[in-house]
């Protein structure tokens, strides 16, 4: 079980491959703000719901100093169908060994239709200027969580 972020702990450093193949890392955003949100699998709806609103909501960030980030275990190949097929605009980056999913407390044991399970534990992750942890979130919901985040950071 890996252990939860509190704020004004350190984000984990990690640089990933993106849809692309291309590297991605967070040291590259220091001086922005990022959301970081970790999602169990592309092409799947609850997911595509919450891949869709970041994106819909992508200008109202940007505009606020935000990047958006999506980490799932997904391959480089399925992150570029998932962006292609739902004209996503967030950056995607894959983590299939959930090395990074674990440092950031997005893996391990939840309840999924009444049984315990180990998976990904869709969660966001706000990580201020200098790195460190403004909010983190666990166990969110798909359908929602983009517009609660836009008005818990008063956007």
């Amino acid at each position: 079980m890996s252990e939860r972020l509190e704020p004004g702990d350190t984000a984990p450093a990690f640089t990933l491959p993106d849809a692309d193949g291309n590297e991605v890392s967070l040291a590259a955003r220091k001086g922005r703000k990022v959301i970081v949100y970790f999602y169990p699998a592309a092409l799947t709806p609850g997911c595509t719901k919450q891949a869709c609103d970041f994106t819909d909501n992508l200008e109202l960030l940007a505009g606020a100093g935000y990047d958006v980030i999506g980490i799932s275990p997904d391959k480089p190949e399925k992150l570029a169908r998932f962006r292609e097929q739902e004209s996503l605009k967030v950056t995607l980056l894959a983590d299939p060994d959930k090395q990074v999913l674990q440092a950031y407390g997005a893996f391990g044991e939840k309840t999924m239709y009444g049984k315990k399970v180990v998976g990904v534990i869709r969660s966001t992750v706000v990580v201020d200027e200098e790195g460190k942890v403004e909010r983190a979130l666990y166990n969110v919901r798909a359908t929602g969580h983009v517009a609660k985040i836009i008005k818990d950071l008063g956007i």
